[in-house]
């Protein structure tokens, strides 16, 4: 039995809409950053080559930097349907830049920070380890090198730090995930969430694929070069869903010998809790990321 077409298509088209517009949403929201008299922002614009386009990304940094100067960076990546603004706006992250650091927050759209198995034009883990840090170190008086790069997120923005963090070790020497969306890759077919399953399948490919495989964090754990891992800072609100799978995460991280923390608290997936936990991940990062920003004073 052939079904009509035109129904179909006016139903493609009206989801198309309606992602299109979730997006403007999302761009109108109010931008009030929660910035400090002792830092500026940025915000800039860049073509990426692997995603074929232009791309935004905010920048927090001190206010003052003395000529020849080079500090360094922590990439913040945000989470699903959010943008580069969240932490900056949602956050008292810019606090941190005082210290001699460079905050440098991109565009992730709802990509998991991966190159997408379905997509060829979105190609966000090329994006990010290619040509977001090219276009920052190229631009900006940040200090080359792993010893001066981390890399954090929230939620979806959390699993792409941890995911980047354990496929490109040469790149990062520092990763903290809060609220990681760890699992993802791992979630079995529902029929309750068939439109995320469906997201999450063009993203990371079908189930049982190389691909799903190639950014599970919990595979890449138990193959990852302990001598060359970077320091990982887990945290997550104890009244999330996300808790057992954060918990499961580090357990394995503790079995195989890597350096890490894991703190579980009150709180749920918010920026309330986030925003909590900054202090902690800051700390955290100048005592293990072998980023010492007090000698760059």
């Amino acid at each position: 039995m052939a079904f009509p077409k035109r129904p179909i298509l006016a139903l493609a088209f009206a989801l198309f809409a309606l992602a299109v517009g979730c997006r403007k949403q999302a761009d109108l929201r109010p931008d009030r950053p929660r910035l400090t008299p002792k830092v500026i922002l940025q915000d800039l614009t860049f073509h990426s080559t692997a995603l074929g386009r232009d791309m935004p990304y905010r920048v927090v940094l001190p206010a003052t930097i003395p000529v020849g100067h080079k500090l360094p960076v922590v990439y913040l990546l945000h989470g699903g349907g959010g943008g580069y603004r969240d932490w900056s706006n949602y956050s008292d992250v810019a606090q941190f830049a005082e210290h001699g650091l460079i905050l440098v927050m991109p565009e992730g759209n709802s990509s998991y920070y991966v190159n997408a198995a379905e997509r060829p034009n979105d190609r966000f883990e090329d994006y990010i380890v290619k040509d977001l840090i090219f276009d920052v170190e190229s631009r900006l008086p940040v200090a080359g090198g792993r010893a001066n790069r981390a890399i954090a997120g929230v939620s979806m923005g959390g699993f792409g730090a941890v995911v980047l963090g354990l496929k490109h070790p040469d790149l990062f020497v520092f990763v903290g995930g809060l609220s990681s969306a760890i699992d993802v890759p791992s979630r079995r077919f529902s029929i309750k969430r068939i439109g995320q399953y469906r997201q999450h399948a063009a993203i990371f490919g079908a189930w049982g694929s190389q691909t799903r495989y190639d950014d599970d964090p919990f595979v890449l754990v138990r193959s990852a070069d302990l001598a060359t891992a970077p320091y990982f800072f887990l945290s997550c609100g104890e009244q999330e869903g996300l808790l057992p799978a954060n918990k499961k995460l580090a357990s394995l991280l503790q079995s195989r010998g890597f350096k890490y923390e894991f703190h579980a608290g009150p709180g749920g997936h918010d920026w309330n809790q986030w925003n909590q936990r900054l202090a902690w991940l800051y700390d955290s990062l100048r005592l293990h990321g072998d980023i010492d920003v007090a000698k760059r004073q």
